[in-house]
């Protein structure tokens, strides 16, 4: 849910604060190169790796200006943090080769890398001290609560307009929703709603920091905010019934139980001797794993592996998955839940496992799990879930689990499954 307002006023908005800055190229909104730049100048970002170690000395120092307690800050608008930004793909035809895809269409992993982008900036468009030169804030992603997809195609020539604003604050986290939409046929159609969950942190990023409290000023942005809360809720709601916390449910244990009987080799009658039924498929068989050594080029600005980087990998090998296992070209339908649970360095082997967890019709569910490897150690360490929904165009094979793991794995699925499902009415 947006405020019409508050979108509005984001063309006019984009720059209060930023005047200094490239954002304000002869009143335009900027691109997302331009976004990234402003990034770079709030928290003053090394551009060249061998000059991070000064850099980080040098934010440490910004400790001074953090406040110890959300009182002191001033209370912000929704208004405050209203950005739009472009995508040039129609008038920068030098740009597309980078988001095209082998399809003639836009490369989704890029979307997901803008969006993560502008989510921080819009944050920090909310916290903004413009008597300070840098942010002493940390902000980084926690969590993408949910992408839904409005339209299914996005076209490798037209342009892109991101528009966003905060819509929920805490004491130390913030929601940000952003909208997409594409000039096609002469006017600007929906392509997508997100919604990013940032935390914000010291400038070593080590501990939590307060952030500007939200000033509500009409009833429609008063609803915004309530959404903000019931998300919240939501994901409590979640996390404390989670598979890895507590039983399923009876309904949940009836169904893995009447999976587990359907795949009993009548003529045997044995707990060991399993058959699948006709146009299924083992979950053993419906994986796919990928490697990433993590260079220094896909840094953030805290020298860190960009959250974008890591889910627009996760989305391409999920895609990949489902592709391979339908036999026909997935589309997105939604993305779901992803949290991140700790940084990945530079220098780490990220290793990527996606699963099809369950399917329905022409849907499939998929979770990519990552984790980093310390090659020195050999230990793992989960840094990232992803949950993605597709759509096929024709009826696929049912994917079925054999090992309690694997049941839980599917409960997961259908659970995600699902509430994609009511989401979207």
């Amino acid at each position: 849910m947006f405020s019409p307002r508050v979108l509005k006023s984001a063309s006019s908005l984009m720059c209060r604060g930023f005047s200094t800055s490239q954002m304000c190229r002869q009143g335009k909104a900027p691109d997302m190169a331009e976004v990234r730049n402003r990034l770079r100048e709030i928290v003053g970002a090394s551009t060249n790796w061998k000059d991070h170690q000064q850099a980080l000395a040098e934010r440490a120092s910004l400790s001074q200006y953090l406040a110890q307690s959300q009182d002191e800050l001033p209370v912000k608008t929704m208004k405050d943090s209203a950005i739009e930004a472009h995508l040039p793909l129609g008038t920068q035809p030098a740009l597309r080769e980078k988001y095209l895809n082998y399809h003639n269409s836009v490369r989704f992993g890029r979307i997901l890398e803008d969006l993560d982008s502008l989510a921080v900036l819009i944050c920090y468009s909310h916290t903004w001290n413009k008597e300070l030169k840098r942010s002493p804030l940390s902000i980084v992603t926690a969590l993408v609560d949910k992408i839904d997809m409005r339209k299914n195609i996005i076209y490798p020539d037209c342009d892109i307009k991101f528009t966003g604003h905060v819509t929920w604050v805490g004491k130390t986290s913030i929601e940000a929703k952003m909208h997409m939409s594409q000039y096609h046929d002469g006017a600007y159609t929906d392509v997508l709603d997100a919604t990013f969950v940032m935390v914000a942190r010291d400038p070593e990023n080590k501990r939590a920091a307060f952030i500007n409290p939200l000033k509500l000023e009409s009833p429609e942005e008063e609803a915004i905010f309530q959404q903000g809360e019931i998300n919240k809720t939501r994901r409590v709601e979640l996390s404390t019934a989670s598979l890895l916390k507590v039983a399923p449910t009876a309904e949940e244990r009836t169904l893995i139980h009447n999976l587990f009987l359907n795949t009993l080799d009548t003529r045997t009658v044995s707990f060991r001797s399993r058959i699948l039924a006709p146009n299924s498929v083992w979950m053993e068989d419906a994986k796919m794993k990928g490697l990433e050594i993590c260079h220094p080029q896909e840094r953030n600005i805290f020298n860190r592996i960009f959250g974008g980087f890591l889910m627009r990998k996760a989305y391409e090998l999920g895609w990949a998955n489902a592709c391979a296992f339908a036999g026909c070209r997935p589309t997105l339908v939604a993305v779901d839940d992803i949290v991140f649970r700790k940084p990945v360095e530079i220098g780490s082997l990220l290793l990527l496992s996606s699963q099809v967890c369950y399917t329905e019709g022409m849907h499939i569910q998929v979770r990519v799990h990552t984790e980093v490897l310390d090659p020195l150690t050999r230990q793992h360490s989960t840094t990232n879930v992803f949950h993605f929904t597709f759509h096929v165009e024709k009826d696929i094979p049912a994917v079925v689990p054999q090992s309690y793991g694997e049941s839980m794995l599917y409960l997961d699925g259908k659970r995600h499954f699902d509430e994609t499902m009511r989401s979207q009415g």
